[in-house]
């Protein structure tokens, strides 16, 4: 008798967080998929200026530049225009905090170590993200950089 009483309660107990579960899932894949997102525009970004820069890079390619420090000189572009875009988000976060404090369970809006693991994934993607085209801009050849256009 106790057995199946306890059962039940586990079981109410499943029940009732279900919403709660699904709410967390999908509110977890928008998210990846607004980091994806998010990684995708930052290597397009930086793409296409790397393209438009392809006579400069291969300038200073001809003239002794290393492709460490071409390859450094894109991605210190690309991490600085997320760490833009990451001090205007930490602003946002800080101020919609209050709003969202009511489906937060056990943490604090301001929460560092949380602010703290976003952070480091958004520079960790935004590293990936630069990093191809950072590679394709150090690889460009000198002679064919100056005489396209």
């Amino acid at each position: 008798m106790r057995r199946a009483a306890l059962t039940a309660i586990e079981e109410s107990r499943y029940v009732s967080m279900a919403s709660p579960r699904l709410t967390t899932l999908l509110l977890g894949l928008f998210a990846v998929l607004a980091l994806v997102i998010a990684a995708t525009g930052v290597s397009g970004v930086i793409a296409y200026a790397v393209s438009q820069r392809t006579q400069e890079i291969g300038i200073r390619m001809a003239l002794g530049a290393r492709r460490a420090q071409v390859l450094a000189m894109v991605l210190k572009q690309g991490l600085g225009l997320v760490a833009l875009g990451i001090a205007v988000g930490i602003a946002a976060a800080f101020g919609a905090g209050r709003f969202l404090s009511r489906f937060l369970f056990e943490t604090s809006p301001s929460d560092p170590l949380t602010f703290a693991a976003v952070l480091l994934v958004l520079v960790l993607a935004a590293l990936v993200a630069s990093f191809l085209p950072a590679r394709r801009a150090a690889s460009i050849s000198p002679t064919r950089a100056l005489r396209s256009e």
